[in-house]
């Protein structure tokens, strides 16, 4: 019995003892370290920065018209070389035009008639031979005749089809002696000199865009980079897609440039002059804003701020801080609000 007692007395002593350890060991665990906090500084300076934006585009020729005829006929002459550059008013197809040149030819001796006959009418009327009114019906159709006459030559020039402009012939869909109509396509012309580059870009960058702005773009299969100028924009967002269709003028034609190929175009948006850039891990996300730490005096400060471009290791402030501002990159997570620190390193940004 006594060593019973003896042994219960020995473990209640440890026992004891191993307790008084344990809350020595867990004091010394989560015992915060007194005395500022060593951190790293960044100290916000502005800078130039812009976001890079890549948008598909196509080429385009600065005019390209489907040759059609405005009127039906038979053609009876054909001269569409393919592939070569015509100039502006070549005659590249002549349709039958017979029966219009007798229409003309017969108009004009009616009005060669009549025309004598107003001569010999007007002797009458000085000598009061016939009416007034008589001698005006007279010389009222010698001005109908001209108006058909002038009717008939428009008709007879619709049979002859030029090209509008100067430019590349294509291919040719017609043959001599076809009898094609006003929805047949002769041939399509190109004006090919210069080149426009059509893109669309998001809603959000429509306020940069205006006439004048230069973009830069390469082509598929093409080793140069090339240069274009907006020359107009879109009058309005597209609502299915929310972008803005953009057109610009490409200022230099390369042989790599053929129109209908897809382009890159790159895009240098929201440029700004004067942005304050902090780095990434600076930003505490939060679940309904954004927060940043920073130095005022010797404590940390938690500040709301908003944010805008992003690259991969900073992020623009657009508003919350001030320029020359401290803001703390390390030990955030074992910072409170107006805990004392101390800067060890201040690290500043590349203009």
């Amino acid at each position: 019995m006594r060593l019973i007692f003896c042994s219960l007395v020995v473990f209640v002593f440890f026992q004891g003892l191993f307790m008084a350890c344990s809350k020595k060991e867990d004091k010394s665990v989560f015992m915060r370290p007194k005395g500022p906090i060593g951190v790293e500084g960044f100290i916000v300076l502005p800078k130039m920065v812009s976001e890079n934006v890549e948008v598909p585009g196509t080429l385009l020729p600065v005019e390209e018209t489907q040759i059609r005829p405005e009127v039906n006929g038979r053609i009876i002459t054909l001269n569409v070389p393919e592939g070569t550059v015509v100039e502006k008013g070549f005659v590249l197809a002549k349709l039958f035009d017979q029966d219009l040149q007798a229409q003309l030819r017969k108009l004009q001796v009616q009005l060669q008639i009549s025309q004598k006959t107003v001569e010999r009418q007007k002797e009458l009327l000085a000598i009061n031979g016939i009416s007034q009114q008589d001698f005006d019906l007279i010389a009222l159709n010698v001005d109908n005749l001209k108006a058909d006459i002038q009717t008939t030559k428009i008709q007879i020039s619709k049979t002859e089809i030029r090209a509008p402009y100067e430019g590349e012939i294509g291919l040719r869909n017609v043959s001599l002696g076809a009898y094609i109509s006003s929805n047949d396509i002769i041939t399509t012309l190109r004006q090919v000199k210069q080149l426009k580059l059509e893109f669309s870009i998001p809603e959000k960058y429509a306020k940069f865009i205006s006439k004048g702005y230069e973009v830069k773009f390469k082509v598929d299969g093409g080793a140069k980079t090339h240069q274009a100028k907006v020359m107009a924009t879109e009058g309005n967002v597209e609502q299915t897609t929310r972008t803005l269709k953009v057109r610009a003028l490409v200022e230099q034609v390369d042989r790599e440039l053929v129109p209908g190929l897809f382009a890159k175009v790159n895009l240098q948006l929201g440029k700004n002059l004067e942005a304050l850039m902090v780095p990434t891990q600076a930003v505490i996300p939060k679940a309904r804003n954004k927060q940043v730490i920073v130095l005022r005096k010797d404590s940390a400060q938690f500040v709301t701020v908003e944010t805008g471009i992003r690259d991969s290791s900073f992020i623009q402030i657009t508003a919350g801080l001030h320029k020359s501002d401290t803001v703390i990159i390390t030990g955030l997570m074992a910072l409170r609000p107006n805990a004392k620190v101390k800067i060890v390193k201040i690290n500043r940004v590349e203009k």
